[in-house]
């Protein structure tokens, strides 16, 4: 709850910094945040924030902005690489300013608009909130919000970009943090070969071993990576051997509930060919790790969740060689290539 909290009184404290007395007008021209036919419904509410060509490029120049970061040069985008969906590529944990080292893997940014928390630990409630946690964290941007928007306020273009953007034109809190929603609500992934498959799209077939692989994933997976996104949002403890220096106790933090210690969320597999490493502290380099872990590796740390057990009282989901490689297959489905070089997220 602490950290519900202070982000909420963080956003609160912070007042506007500028109101621009450039001659810049809001004529807002709205962009459509994509609803694929396969997606369950939309969890943002668009009503209190629309997303326009002026917000989505202004929170998109922030993303890519080291002065959001205490040094200037730590920007979003240092752990969330496109090419990569948007993780730290082969990074197991986060690193920013002054070389500090985090304890979470980076997740990626993508589908965003349909989810209603985020985080590992589910700490941000709203995604207007989410980059709040790691702008302020010492080990990632460590800056405050009231210091980045007076560099934003002496900034030429972001005096002019915030009165294109929104119609009260001030550079604050609120602005900033929509902008930076708007860039992430049209990062939508939804063009795999498994979605063109579903939706009978451009003739699309799965291949033998990719649709064995599918049944399985269907039938052993589905539990917890459900629906087309691949996930159910919940928070379960998949019995991960406790990492010594790091003590993670997951959504635990948050609520100091002890239903919920070691409780993680469940990860999206989209993209997941090029997410690694895995995990929520990236122990895991490979898929195949990842299989052969639940296959073979899990253990008691005394709060597992139920769908782990066997009827032998072992916790696992027991997986043949050749369904370890057919989910691989399946997965590799999921590798959504027009997203991940699609130049509206890109930089440059």
């Amino acid at each position: 709850m602490k950290k519900i909290v202070l982000i909420t009184l963080a956003v609160v404290s912070v007042l506007s910094c500028s109101k621009s007395s450039n001659t810049e007008v809001y004529v807002p021209v709205y962009l459509n945040v994509e609803q694929p036919a396969n997606f369950p419904e939309m969890g943002y509410n668009l009503d209190n924030n629309p997303v326009t060509e002026a917000g989505f490029e202004l929170g998109k120049s922030l993303f890519y902005d080291g002065k959001l970061s205490a040094n200037d040069a730590i920007p979003c985008a240092f752990c969330h690489e496109q090419a990569f969906a948007f993780t730290h590529h082969e990074h197991t944990v986060s690193h920013g300013v002054n070389g500090g080292i985090g304890t979470r893997n980076a997740q990626p940014i993508q589908n965003l608009a349909y989810q209603s928390e985020f985080m590992w630990d589910g700490a941000a409630t709203h995604l207007d909130f989410q980059p709040i946690i790691p702008l302020t964290s010492e080990v990632e941007m460590g800056e405050t919000l009231s210091n980045v928007l007076s560099k934003l306020s002496a900034d030429a273009y972001y005096q002019k970009q915030f009165p294109k953007a929104f119609e009260d034109g001030e550079i604050n809190s609120e602005n900033m943090l929509k902008a930076l929603s708007q860039f992430m609500l049209m990062m939508v992934s939804s063009n795999s070969k498994y979605d063109k498959y579903v939706r009978s799209e451009d003739g699309v077939v799965l291949t033998e071993i990719e649709l064995d692989g599918l049944n399985t994933f269907q039938n052993k997976c589905a539990t917890c990576h459900a629906t087309d996104l691949f996930t159910d949002h919940s928070y379960r403890n998949n019995g991960l051997s406790i990492n010594p220096k790091l003590d993670d106790k997951g959504r635990y933090d948050i609520f100091e509930d002890p239903a919920d210690l070691y409780k993680f969320k469940v990860p999206s597999l989209r993209n997941v060919e090029l997410s690694l490493p895995y995990m929520h502290d990236g122990r895991f380099s490979t898929l195949e790790a990842v299989l052969n872990f639940y296959d073979s590796g899990m253990t008691d740390n005394g709060n597992v969740d139920q769908a782990f057990n066997r009827e032998d009282g072992s916790l696992g989901i027991t997986l043949s060689d050749y369904e370890k490689e057919s989910i691989i297959a399946f997965l590799y489905t999921l590798t959504d290539n027009e997203f991940l070089t699609d130049d509206r997220f890109s930089e440059y």
